[in-house]
């Protein structure tokens, strides 16, 4: 992944704001604020966790999420604790991650065992959606990044399960990404030891899709080829 160079700062079309917060103290070579990069990561995931302080307690939930364009809709519901907070006026300030394990990799020494990875931090004021139409688009979403074409397709939410769902809003703002995609980094010294060292490559791998009993219809397109948007996982 690019990289601007060490304090600088990016805050154009390409990449989001770097702060201090989107800055790692360790391994900052491996760390992007570009957005076309931060976006393939969130895109090629399922699960976010969602972090915030409830009571005076951190507390961290994994649900679902969607990105559409700037925006980070994470879905709950209306009773959660996080969707009750964010719906008053000051919002609730959050910390979102995802996380792509893509390899194990072993060194010849324990301490330098290590994995490949993709991951995403976001910080900013989560907003509860409550606007009908910007709902309807949220919720299209949710579902049609697990699997695209899937909300066209689906019997529309009725008003009672719409009472029952909540979504959050994040706008991307203060965000960066940051990866390991390299290969054993044996010591010198332990070079000559008689260990096995190298990667395990990690994949996602999807099924033939199993049909409902009563499930008269043929298999739809969108499912025939199922294979999950956005980045390789």
């Amino acid at each position: 992944m690019s990289d601007p160079q060490d304090g600088a700062t990016q805050d154009d079309a390409t990449h989001y704001a770097r702060t201090d917060r989107t800055t790692p103290t360790r391994y900052r070579d491996r760390a992007t604020w570009e957005k076309a990069e931060i976006h393939a990561v969130l895109d090629s995931a399922w699960v976010c966790h969602l972090g915030f302080v409830a009571d005076g307690a951190p507390v961290v939930l994994p649900t679902i999420f969607a990105r559409v364009d700037d925006r980070l809709y994470v879905h709950g519901s209306t009773g959660s604790r996080p969707m009750r907070a964010a719906g008053a006026p000051q919002g609730l300030p959050v910390c979102v991650t995802v996380t792509h394990v893509d390899a194990l990799v072993l060194t010849k020494s324990a301490f330098n065992h290590s994995v490949n990875f993709r991951s995403v931090v976001a910080h900013g004021v989560a907003e509860q959606v409550t606007d009908p139409a910007e709902l309807a688009v949220a919720l299209d979403a949710l579902v049609d990044h697990a699997v695209p074409g899937r909300s066209g397709d689906v019997r529309r939410p009725n008003p009672k399960e719409l009472a029952k769902t909540a979504v959050l809003r994040l706008v991307l703002d203060e965000v960066s990404a940051k990866t390991r995609a390299d290969g054993a980094d044996d010591d010198e010294e332990d070079l000559a030891l008689p260990y096995w060292s190298g990667v395990v490559p990690v994949r996602t791998v999807y099924g033939a899709p199993v049909p409902h009993p009563g499930t008269e219809r043929e298999l739809p397109g969108y499912l025939a080829d199922f294979q999950p948007g956005g980045a390789p996982c």
